[in-house]
């Protein structure tokens, strides 16, 4: 049976969810958790994305994501390959680390507060924490609402707030928020009437006119096309303005990518940086900086990480650039 095809589009709202294979714990370990989180850190910068709430449970995990650009396919491959890689690394294993392809589903705007608000209670519905304790409970985006200094850059609370009768974000209105969230996770018709239970079912969540909208879209042939060619046609020269850039900040220009030897320190530098804050494909890479073939850079890149080079001269200059720029 061939796979459905994932709807993109900008602007869309997603709740992504996926659990481990045969519904193991995979995020029972503390690493595993921070492995993960720094998966989806580089994910969301690196694609542009929004988070508007998160939570990892022992085997599986929830996200809230904003995507500006159509780019839903290409971040979640990055995310759960790259994680399943380490994961099964520093295991020492092999084989699948999720049950298989993630649900997405899509949701209008009305249907991502009482998403939000779902997963931000998924810890206190399994018994992990009682809810006025939430905040404690790290493995979630309401610890990151609740002490400011933890939030990333990307992360987008105003949904949540703002479905909970318009709260402010400051601390007297994370509180309200917590107390709101305590009374919706007592009130079971009003769970009912969020549609708690069906949650993480179906493919799309919101009003029939938002459906029939976007099956509209999605119903013509030439759909799925427009969007890979306008994310395509985003990307390379978004890509290749990076390199320019960065090739400045190193004192290198495009001749010294062809006449320095592939493995080149430097090179190696820049194709790490681009790879892991751009999320810029190996083969894209290998062709572009003259590394030789996909294979080949990604074990270099795996050295170079492996042996931290903080303090060398390139790696340190792309990092610190972050900083001016």
């Amino acid at each position: 049976m061939a796979r459905k095809v994932r709807i993109e589009y900008a602007g869309a709202f997603y709740h992504v969810i996926n659990r481990g294979n045969y519904r193991s714990w995979i995020f029972e370990p503390a690493g595993a958790r921070v492995s993960f989180l720094e998966c989806l850190s580089m994910c969301c910068r690196a694609m542009g994305w929004r988070l508007h709430s998160w939570c990892l449970m022992s085997n599986h995990y929830h996200l809230l994501i904003e995507t500006p650009e159509p780019n839903l396919v290409e971040g979640m491959k990055w995310l759960q390959s790259t994680f399943a890689n380490r994961f099964n690394r520093f295991r020492k294993a092999h084989g699948h680390v999720f049950q298989g392809r993630y649900q997405a589903i899509l949701l209008d705007a009305d249907a991502v507060g009482p998403v939000a608000h779902y997963i931000h209670l998924n810890p206190v519905r399994a018994g992990l924490v009682d809810v006025a304790d939430l905040q404690k409970y790290e493995a979630s985006s309401f610890s990151q609402l609740w002490h400011m200094k933890k939030r990333w850059s990307f992360s987008d609370f105003e949904c949540c707030l703002d479905a909970a009768g318009g709260l402010a974000d400051t601390p007297r209105g994370r509180r309200l928020y917590r107390d709101y969230l305590g009374w919706l996770c007592s009130d079971d018709s009003e769970q009912t009437r969020m549609g708690f239970e069906e949650m993480c079912r179906g493919w799309a969540k919101g009003s029939v006119e938002f459906k029939k909208s976007i099956l509209k879209d999605h119903a013509e042939e030439s759909f799925k096309r427009v969007v890979e060619s306008e994310a395509k046609g985003m990307r390379e020269p978004f890509w290749e303005s990076l390199v320019k850039k960065n090739l400045k900040h190193l004192g290198k220009t495009p001749k010294d990518l062809i006449s320095d030897k592939k493995g080149a320190l430097w090179k190696v530098a820049l194709a790490r940086y681009l790879r892991e804050q751009h999320l810029v494909p190996n083969g894209w890479l290998s062709e572009n900086l003259s590394m030789g073939t996909p294979n080949s850079l990604s074990s270099q890149i795996s050295r170079h990480r492996k042996q931290t080079h903080q303090a060398e001269t390139p790696w340190r200059i792309l990092v610190n650039q972050e900083n001016v720029d």
